[in-house]
């Protein structure tokens, strides 16, 4: 049995020659066929061979009953020829479950748990289980410092507390396609999720994570300290990668074709429409991406001031007081018309010449997970500042007024309020803030991320305090992470 279910993937079926399609072996000859196209069925009918065993997960299937046999002594002697059919390719039972998906044809890609003796005895003796409450701090871990890495801290723990990425990797979902599963940053990953909810109380120190991250994304190599967003984008890409196995994703690199987690909630589709001034004819191209990023007013680009003013009107759950600024403001600037002037002309389709024209872009379909990207770090010819603009944002955001089908409710430039605002699949709750304090050249980053919903906590480094919804809404905000609402499970 060892041998037949470490060879089953150079197995072929003896009819078809395929060696997917359930491969199923027969107990009474050397004869290998295919359980879904019924190839062994044929075979066990003809040679009246009626017992055959299944060479991915060692069951025995018997053509007489229909069905898979359950005997406690086969089951217990399919795993004992698991368990060597594993060693014989150098993998303990330890560490195939620490490398999910390093297992090619031999059982499923992980390995099974089942509680000891011991276990079973403390069952017995504590039949109350132990519930996830409002105040149960599993989750909650800091992370220690190994040296100016506060940037990546921050980042971890935003990605951690992703509803639906806590919700994958916990399921036991990333299948491995990396040739060296070691060097995969997303089984470091699941890695870190496991530590993360395990319910251990101290510091856990990414130091494995750090040396992926240098290997894969060499220019963020080094103690010196980074910026968390070029991290946030590094670690997404190199995450895309792996999640592809590595060289796939860098052959089929566009993340719009992609359906790994990564880009499952993370990529957005940006629209850009171009419109000739002459004939009015549009071009429209949409693009993918994993954050936005938004000028803020005091920086050397123009910022168009959008505010209602001090009216005390509320819009997307942002009260306007006189002279602040809201996210809501700096969304309706992304979005609005802009006149590309005579010195960037394009050539227009319709005119078959060069004309002048306006560039909008807009919101063509909305990732599950919505990063906004303050940029707060000016680097020009003239000058290299930050900007410490408070801008305000809200808890929840509705994310119509800013879509492609909404683009009819803005007309040149003016703000309208959509009429399919109550549209709950572009509705987002806030679950994690990152901030940076400081100077261009001398900072230090922190986080806010949720817990149960309304919870929220101060991540600074290894230190982890309870935090109030003020001091979140109050803080600078450099990257806003939103969840869409609909799929959020808490």
């Amino acid at each position: 049995v060892s041998v037949s279910l470490l060879q089953a993937k150079s197995c072929i079926c003896h009819m078809c020659g395929a060696h997917l399609n359930r491969l199923h072996s027969c107990l009474y000859c050397v004869f290998f066929g295919c359980f879904t196209k019924k190839h062994i069925h044929e075979h066990a009918k003809t040679k009246r061979h009626n017992l055959a065993i299944d060479l991915l997960y060692g069951g025995i299937y018997c053509f007489v009953c229909q069905d898979y046999i359950y005997d406690k002594d086969m089951e217990q002697i399919a795993k004992e020829e698991q368990r060597k059919a594993w060693k014989l390719q150098a993998f303990t039972p330890t560490v195939v479950s620490h490398y999910q998906c390093t297992m090619t044809g031999i059982g499923e890609k992980y390995s099974t748990w089942e509680p000891t003796k011991r276990e079973l005895e403390l069952l017995r003796h504590n039949p109350k289980r132990r519930k996830i409450t409002t105040n149960c701090t599993i989750g909650l871990r800091g992370l220690i410092n190994l040296g100016n890495t506060c940037f990546m801290n921050c980042i971890v723990q935003a990605l951690t507390h992703t509803p639906l990425l806590r919700d994958f990797f916990l399921s036991d979902r990333h299948k491995c396609e990396m040739q060296s599963p070691s060097s995969c940053l997303v089984c470091e990953m699941s890695t870190l999720f496991q530590e993360f909810y395990s319910g251990h109380r101290s510091p856990h120190i990414p130091y494995r994570l750090l040396h992926l991250v240098w290997t894969h994304a060499r220019h963020l190599a080094g103690y010196e300290q980074q910026d968390a967003h070029e991290f946030l984008i590094a670690a997404l890409d190199v995450l895309h990668r792996h999640c592809k196995g590595d060289d796939n994703g860098k052959k089929a690199n566009n993340p719009n074709h992609c359906n790994c987690i990564i880009d499952q909630i993370f990529t957005g589709g940006l629209q850009s429409d171009v419109t000739c001034q002459v004939c009015h004819g549009v071009s429209t191209t949409i693009d993918p991406f994993w954050d936005i990023s938004l000028d803020l007013p005091g920086s050397s680009t123009p910022f168009w001031p959008l505010s209602p003013g001090s009216d005390g009107s509320v819009v997307n759950g942002e009260s306007h007081v006189s002279g602040t600024t809201t996210l809501t403001d700096c969304l309706r600037r992304f979005t609005r018309p802009e006149h590309l002037g005579s010195s960037a002309k394009i050539k227009c389709s319709g005119c078959h010449s060069y004309q002048e024209s306006t560039k909008q872009l807009t919101m063509k379909k909305l990732p599950i997970v919505a990063c906004f990207h303050l940029k707060r770090f000016e680097h020009s010819a003239k000058l290299r500042r930050k900007i410490t603009t408070y801008v305000s944002f809200p808890l929840e955001l509705d994310m119509t007024p800013f879509m492609a089908s909404s683009k009819e409710s803005r007309m040149n430039g003016q703000y309208q309020q959509p009429t399919d605002s109550l549209n709950n699949d572009n509705k987002y709750s806030l679950f994690a803030v990152v901030n940076h304090q400081g100077t261009l050249e001398s900072g230090h980053y922190t986080s806010f991320i949720r817990q149960h919903k309304d919870q929220w906590f101060k991540c600074d480094d290894a230190i982890i305090t309870k935090a109030s919804i003020k001091d979140v809404l109050d803080s600078e905000g450099y990257l806003l992470f939103y969840h869409k609402q609909f799929l959020e499970y808490e």
